[in-house]
């Protein structure tokens, strides 16, 4: 829009016409009042939870913080419309009220949270954790600017959030699943069959002579929608952002060595070893015990004897800095591999140490780090160079050049292309397309002659315009023959495999025995070893495995292959085996623990549901369709 009132006002007649449109639109501020502009819309609140009201303006931002959270996982951009398609917006409302809801019964409750407590909460995030696994500033600062927060609503959101963890935790705590529960599933879960089965390939269809020409052109004008020709926009496009610029910029090694050596440190991978400690209360109990080694004790006896678990006495796989006394520290990487050390005195305790394993550190090679630190250097020098660049092209563009010019201006190249809705050419290939970004939506939401605003990914922009448009159209018999010819081929031999398969399933089932049967048929029998549920079966399709389990013991049935043509499985289960349940295995135990989140989940959105009925919850649907952009009144 911009860009258009920059267009018509430079001349002397657009500058005349805009005048005119700018001061009837003072009259009409003077006539309906210009008050709302500066004390804002009556329609400022969103959703109302008890006492607690919910801007517009905060869900706005919430939902374009969404929106851009997902467009960075599946690495394209995600509009606000496709947003409200996938449900986002309603499930962020959702979300956003039960949020509310817990913390106007945290204010109710009285619930608190220090600043002490917050500040050791976040240094303590291995988010947020440098090198040497300590809280780094630097890190903090730019995950704050990454996803656009500044630090005072960073603490803010984290003190909610950790009151309504605490306030959840009080309700879900103790939820467990019944045995019965475990029993159900894990037989469900766990039983397993075994099915004879053979396969009837394209082979088993027999010959498909050439169909004769009539038939062809019934199939033809019968499934003529599936040849169709697609709709195709030509579209130019011009990419242009850091990593395009640097791609341009000549590194040499002795500038990457620079680099590389100030950060050495950052290359180095330290000496590791996993550590075992025995902590003493006095310097002779830990003399005592180190006797009993000397005796022929074992470390784990040892620590069977003074009651200790594995999780006790395991310090894990550690480097020397990440210990936090020194002294045991230095002692635990002088000590030889699986020998016990003499009673070593720490800080806060004495204590017998282990080492089970030692990884030794290394160096990263120049070698190897070197092209990134070359694109980094790169985009260094680019940074600058882009900002003015953007720049450039948007003023080449604003003076009414095409993409093309802009580009050619600037020492950029842009990139012609005819493509079609799901990325491809007309000649079937995959389309050149810029990454990180969803142009053939906007394309074929644009149109030829229409002024569209840059595509925006992190880092650079793209700029595009549609060029022509090929409308879809009914493709010729003569021109898909070989294509339409091969389909009704296909069709033919899913026909006949699906006629022999169902006629040797009703035999097998009357009485047939399934090996006789399959011989007389000219195939092969084959028994599959037990599976379960979940199991990829080898040499056999996922749909056999579901088949199998539909299927009574001693029944015959047929699963197809996707497409039938290439096959047809034949098959009759063999046996089925319910395993005994042993709820101490680490099968139950990991099914108990996802049943119990299942339990958790649920008491909690009871729970949040019962607060926003006892609490009272409103929802301006104008205001949110204002904010998720379903509506054009802002």
């Amino acid at each position: 829009m911009l860009r258009g009132i920059r267009n018509v006002t430079s001349n002397r007649v657009g500058k005349a016409i805009m005048s005119v449109l700018f001061g009837i639109l003072i009259v009409s501020f003077a006539v309906w009042g210009i008050a709302d502009i500066f004390k804002g819309s009556t329609q400022t609140t969103l959703a109302t939870v008890g006492s607690t009201d919910i801007p517009l303006e905060q869900f706005r931002s919430a939902y374009t913080d969404k929106l851009q959270q997902i467009s960075r996982q599946i690495r394209r951009p995600l509009t606000p419309i496709q947003g409200r398609a996938f449900g986002i917006d309603r499930q962020l409302l959702q979300q956003t009220i039960a949020e509310a809801a817990l913390d106007e019964e945290a204010r109710r409750m009285g619930l608190r949270m220090s600043d002490a407590e917050i500040v050791h909460t976040i240094s303590t995030d291995p988010t947020f954790a440098g090198p040497n696994g300590k809280f780094d500033p630097a890190r903090f600062a730019m995950a704050m600017r990454d996803y656009s927060y500044t630090e005072q609503r960073y603490i803010a959101e984290q003190r909610r959030l950790t009151l309504r963890r605490e306030l959840i935790g009080s309700i879900v705590a103790g939820a467990e699943p019944s045995k019965a529960q475990i029993e159900a599933i894990s037989r469900f879960q766990d039983e397993q069959r075994t099915v004879d089965y053979a396969k009837l390939g394209p082979d088993q269809a027999g010959t498909i002579e050439t169909p004769p020409q009539d038939a062809l052109n019934t199939y033809f004008e019968a499934h003529k929608a599936q040849f169709r020709a697609p709709e195709y926009r030509k579209v130019v496009y011009l990419t242009l952002s850091p990593d395009e610029l640097a791609k341009k910029v000549v590194v040499s090694d002795d500038d990457a060595r620079k680099i590389y050596d100030s950060r050495r440190g950052d290359y180095v991978k330290p000496d590791r070893r996993e550590v075992q400690q025995i902590a003493f209360q006095s310097e002779d109990a830990a003399k005592a015990a180190r006797a009993k080694i000397a005796g022929g004790m074992s470390f784990d006896d040892l620590a069977k004897e003074m009651k200790l678990t594995s999780g006790d006495t395991n310090l894990g796989l550690v480097s020397e800095k990440s210990l936090g006394d020194p002294i045991i520290a230095r002692a635990a990487f002088a000590l030889p591999l699986n020998e016990v050390s003499e009673p070593v005195k720490g800080a806060l305790a004495t204590v017998l140490l282990k080492v089970t394993k030692i990884e030794p550190g290394s160096t990263e090679a120049f070698e190897k780090v070197a092209p990134a630190i070359k694109k980094e250097i790169a985009e260094q020098r680019v940074r600058a160079d882009f900002d003015k660049m953007r720049n450039a092209v948007e003023d080449e563009r604003s003076g009414g050049a095409s993409i093309a010019e802009a580009a050619q201006k600037n020492g950029l190249e842009a990139t012609t292309v005819d493509v079609d809705r799901s990325g491809r050419t007309p000649d079937g290939k995959e389309a050149p397309l810029p990454k990180g970004v969803d142009l053939i939506t906007a394309a074929f939401g644009s149109d030829v002659g229409v002024d569209n605003d840059p595509l925006t990914f992190p880092g650079g922009e793209v700029w595009f315009d549609v060029l022509g448009v090929t409308p879809s159209r009914d493709r010729t018999l003569d021109e898909v023959k070989d294509q339409v010819t091969a389909r009704w081929r296909d069709e033919q031999v899913a026909t006949r495999l699906r006629a022999k398969a169902k006629e040797l399933v009703e035999k097998i089932n009357k009485g047939g025995v399934f090996a006789t049967e399959v011989k007389a048929a000219g195939l092969t029998a084959q028994t599959s070893a037990p599976f379960k549920r979940e199991d990829k079966v080898n040499g056999l399709p996922d749909i056999v495995v579901d088949t199998a389990f539909r299927t009574a013991k001693g029944s015959a049935a047929m699963a197809e292959n996707t497409p039938a043509s290439s096959g047809v499985v034949v098959l009759q289960v063999a046996n089925v085996t319910t395993p005994a349940i042993d709820l101490n295995s680490d099968e139950s135990k990991k099914m108990k623990e996802g049943l119990a989140q299942n339990l958790s989940d649920e008491q909690i959105g009871q729970y949040i549901t019962h607060l926003e009925t006892t609490l009272g919850v409103k929802v301006n649907e104008n205001a949110f369709a204002i904010a998720t952009g379903a509506t054009g009144n802002q």
